[in-house]
């Protein structure tokens, strides 16, 4: 029996190490994703065992043939991670955040997730599947102008732990909150440049450097595995210790 699950976003960054590491684990991986070339990248790179599927994760009728592409695929679904998310623009001050800006960083940052859920979680259940929402630590902190990023993501943790009390206890919901990961390295071809990281960027971690993608990745791995199978509703950190750090200028 192989497990099959879809990975949002799986094309670049956090979401392409996530795939990389359950390919290896001996899922079969819906890549989904809205950049066509960095999934069809990722398909190639994973080979049999992986196929991208292109999917707005903002539009509901892409979402429902993204999880039928994955039926398809492996004729059952274990696993959704939830992982495509916008971060541009960066920053923006409030007084010049566009609502056309908003509304797209919460229609895929987290519309895109419940959507996912909510098409995918009846064959989850089935298999007695798990859901991993990759958040962030800024549902948690905040730097200024960034309050359509923070609210999507505080979204995630919230939208955890309600579907978590609602399909448990079929499907378990877990959600990892990252915080300072250096995805250089998992960017497409045409993106890809070197790491530009200071030994004081590390040192200011307590982990003592900073994050990789493959942190996550193991995470997420772990969560959506029996070992985790007492694990639901949960928001776990993977931040170097930085959000348990006290700063005083």
């Amino acid at each position: 029996m192989t497990r099959v699950a879809i990975v949002t976003g799986g094309g670049q960054g956090i979401g392409n190490a996530i795939a990389v590491r359950l390919v290896a684990g001996g899922y079969a991986v819906i890549v989904a994703d809205i950049d066509a070339e960095a999934g069809r990248e990722t398909e190639a790179a994973l080979g049999a065992n992986a196929r991208f599927v292109e999917c707005d994760v903002a539009d509901e009728a892409q979402v429902g043939a993204c999880v039928a592409a994955a039926l398809d695929h492996g004729g059952r679904l274990d696993a959704l991670v939830n992982n495509a998310a916008l971060a541009r623009p960066a920053r923006v001050r409030l007084t010049e955040l566009a609502l056309a800006a908003w509304n797209r960083t919460l229609a895929v940052n987290l519309t895109g997730a419940f959507l996912m859920a909510k098409h995918a979680a009846p064959h989850l259940a089935r298999a007695r599947g798990a859901i991993v929402n990759i958040a962030s630590t800024r549902a948690l902190q905040s730097e200024p102008d960034t309050e359509a990023y923070a609210a999507s993501k505080g979204g995630i943790v919230a939208l955890t732990h309600a579907l978590a009390a609602s399909l448990g206890p079929d499907v378990r919901v877990n959600c990892v909150s990252p915080g300072w990961i250096d995805v250089s390295g998992r960017q497409k071809a045409s993106r890809r440049q070197p790491a530009t990281l200071s030994p004081e960027d590390h040192a200011q971690h307590p982990a003592g450097r900073v994050g990789t993608p493959e942190d996550v990745a193991a995470l997420v791995a772990y969560l959506l595995g029996d070992e985790a199978g007492f694990v639901t509703g949960q928001n776990f950190v993977c931040d170097g210790g930085m959000t348990r750090k006290m700063i005083y200028r």
